[in-house]
């Protein structure tokens, strides 16, 4: 049995129900490793396709930010699709409006054709998500949704970071990386859609607004949105980056692999730390790095896409886990029965973040070059630190055994990822000990 500090002992799952449960789940995790493939592969894609176009860098990210937009309108009617016809009839004809859109990418090279496109592709993605991962919702219990979400991940992360590989299959300029793109996403859809069950019924939830949600943590809500910032800018015009420095698909490839694989390696490491510490001083710590490594890779951009891809790697350890940080430190701070409904509050602030994030940093490399990619990214970090250092001055600490535990997500998640994961500590809070004491500093 383990122990939580807030419920008491917790049920420690055994190597069967977790190799069962993992088992039954198994097609879903291939298809959202080859979802996320294709994902990844068409971001950076379509950012190099803009730069060999000559869009200019400003409307690459107007079109970039595109996806995002699109991903959090539909992350927000998703599940009322998926509750009016199921959620298998909405995974098929999403995934197949999703391979025609990228192929219409490939055929039509007009920049506001794309952004509309773009906004589209978001929308659909949204929605796959919204109903594969709860059909993976559905088939883990209690016991073993911990251990399936960390596979979950895994899948994701090996995806998207595989895609960024796949760049060296073809030549940006022809048809063919758009054609391998809607490929992938149609072969995911085989084991899912043989897979695919009823979708799970929605429970009802303590809804929470924006303003109750920044008046329990300020710091959470900015670190939510300081996060969409950075992901957004990294996902969105990393590639765009890569390629005005570096003519050489191999390198922008490893380079925006190099930023994935840094965010799936230290998600557990800076997790434990944020579980032990206290969880501000953890963000602060990983935010301040981050602006110092950013500020390296600004003084030495070229060595960053050619030999110093270890520098990459760091970066998007640091500054891509900041995300489940403030979302880990924002439910330290929330009742059991508000943590599903301020999920939606948190989606939309990182949707609002990933948003601006490629807007910002397409203006200023508009204006100043490639480099101020990471001067902008440096600056968004140091600001971060900046409001992190004032609400330690004002606001006493949470003591880390009365902390809930971290969770790592991803960094495009859609909103059932963060309801998941946020449902399993409620139930946990509520299910074990219906006795159990506010967390501290709900009177703050």
């Amino acid at each position: 049995m383990d122990h939580h500090p807030k419920t008491g002992p917790v049920a420690r799952p055994t190597k069967a129900t977790a190799r069962t449960a993992l088992a039954g789940v198994w097609a879903l995790l291939v298809g959202v490793a080859l979802l996320n493939l294709g994902n990844g592969l068409q971001a950076s894609l379509l950012g190099l396709r803009a730069t060999q176009e000559a869009f200019g860098n400003f409307l690459t990210g107007l079109i970039m930010a595109g996806f995002f937009g699109g991903f959090l309108l539909g992350s927000r009617l998703a599940a009322r699709a998926v509750r009016r016809v199921g959620h298998t009839r909405v995974f098929a004809a999403l995934t197949a409006v999703a391979s025609i859109t990228i192929l219409v990418h490939g055929a039509f090279i007009d920049p506001l054709l794309w952004g509309l496109l773009r906004c589209i592709t978001g929308i659909c993605f949204a929605g796959i998500f919204v109903a594969a991962e709860s059909w993976l919702n559905q088939r883990a219990d209690n016991a073993t949704r911990g251990q399936v979400l960390a596979f979950y991940m895994l899948a994701s992360f090996a995806g998207m970071g595989g895609g960024q590989l796949l760049l060296t299959l073809g030549d940006p300029g022809e048809v063919d990386l758009f054609m391998l793109v809607s490929v992938l996403i149609s072969a995911a859809a085989v084991p899912l859609l043989l897979s695919a069950t009823e979708a799970p019924t929605p429970h009802s939830v303590r809804s929470i607004s924006l303003s109750r949600l920044y008046q329990v943590s300020p710091l959470g809500v900015v670190g939510v949105f300081c996060a969409g910032v950075i992901n957004g800018a990294v996902f969105g015009m990393g590639a765009v980056y890569a390629n005005q420095l570096v003519d050489d698909l191999t390198r922008i490839s490893l380079f925006m692999g190099a930023l994935i694989v840094g965010a799936a390696a230290f998600q557990w490491p800076i997790g434990k730390l944020s579980d032990l510490f206290d969880r501000r001083r953890v963000l602060t710590l990983i935010t301040v790095a981050s602006a110092i490594v950013a500020v390296i890779c600004f003084v030495l951009p070229n060595e960053v896409i050619g030999s110093h891809i270890g520098l990459a790697v760091v970066y998007g350890g640091l500054a891509l886990s900041l995300h489940s940080l403030a979302i880990a430190y924002t439910n330290d701070y929330l009742e059991p029965t508000e943590l599903i409904g301020a999920s939606g509050g948190l989606v939309l602030v990182l949707g609002a973040g990933s948003i601006v994030g490629p807007l910002v940093v397409g203006g200023a490399m508009g204006l100043w070059g490639a480099h101020a990619f990471f001067v902008v990214l440096a600056t968004v970090h140091v600001a971060l630190a900046g409001f992190a250092l004032w609400r330690m001055s004002i606001r006493p600490p949470i003591p880390t055994e009365a902390q809930g535990p971290y969770v790592a997500v991803a960094s495009v998640a859609s909103a059932v990822t963060v309801v998941a994961a946020e449902a399993l500590h409620a139930e946990q809070l509520t299910g074990k000990d219906d006795d159990a004491s506010p967390s501290p500093g709900k009177m703050d």
